[in-house]
């Protein structure tokens, strides 16, 4: 009805490469993805903001198919592009600036990710609010940096500040909470403490099962963390008693 090249059919079809690549099916939404960007080019022009929404959903398939260094390639394009048309502080350049943080962790470059994460944590909650959700991520995926880099105690806390952001500003069922909850585990773990770290993996994995299902990918991945943390807990007991 409204032809191949009309923004509301461009909109569809990234839609589909989106209903494709949260299927798993990858290779498929590379396709899409990458007809969409060229579309939206010859279409919209390089700097509409729909083309630089294309071009990093594109960079995101491409990490996710684990072709990490074309991504981060489309993922520094797309920064430069977003600063450039849109300016520093839109909320999409925001975005735009922490997937290059992400894809940079991806490479191993866990200092030049770092870096981009406190630019952004400190730029999102100037420009959106500290409750705003993008600013919850934010610090959610700096504590994850800081974890990386073996830097737990930095990490625990603000780990624990996200989850109880989290927990009041989106509530306890919500899918980001439950990831907070179990990434706190994860960090206290690292730290030692698995004292404290099984209780609230079994808390998320609790929620987990209640909310998402026995299924669905979080609560697999949180069971696998609390079956490792139990076996390493039960070991630590073990090892204290014949002490």
């Amino acid at each position: 009805m409204l032809g191949p090249d009309h923004p509301n059919t461009l909109s569809s079809r990234n839609n589909l490469a989106g209903a494709y690549q949260a299927e798993g099916d990858v290779v498929r939404a590379l396709a899409l993805y990458e007809q969409i960007l060229a579309d939206s080019i010859r279409v919209l022009g390089a700097d509409h903001p729909g083309t630089l929404t294309s071009q990093n959903n594109l960079a995101f398939a491409y990490e996710s198919a684990g072709d990490v260094e074309r991504a981060l390639v489309l993922y520094e394009q797309v920064l430069a592009d977003c600063d450039r048309v849109l300016g520093a502080d839109s909320p999409q350049t925001l975005k735009c600036r922490n997937n290059l943080a992400g894809a940079y962790m991806w490479t191993g470059d866990v200092g030049r990710a770092l870096e981009l994460y406190e630019q952004v944590l400190t730029d999102c909650a100037r420009v959106l609010g500290a409750d705003s959700p993008q600013t919850l991520m934010s610090r959610n995926n700096l504590a994850g940096a800081y974890l990386a880099m073996g830097d737990v105690g930095r990490a625990i806390p603000l780990y624990e500040e996200t989850l109880a952001a989290r927990l009041r500003v989106l509530g306890a069922d919500h899918p980001d909470t439950l990831l907070s909850r179990n990434n706190l585990a994860g960090a206290c773990e690292a730290a030692g403490d698995l004292g404290r770290a099984v209780p609230l993996c079994e808390q998320a994995l609790s929620d987990c099962v209640r909310v998402l299902g026995t299924e669905h990918s979080t609560t697999v991945v949180v069971r696998q963390n609390l079956a490792a943390m139990r076996a390493r807990y039960r070991d630590w007991q073990f090892g204290k008693s014949t002490d």
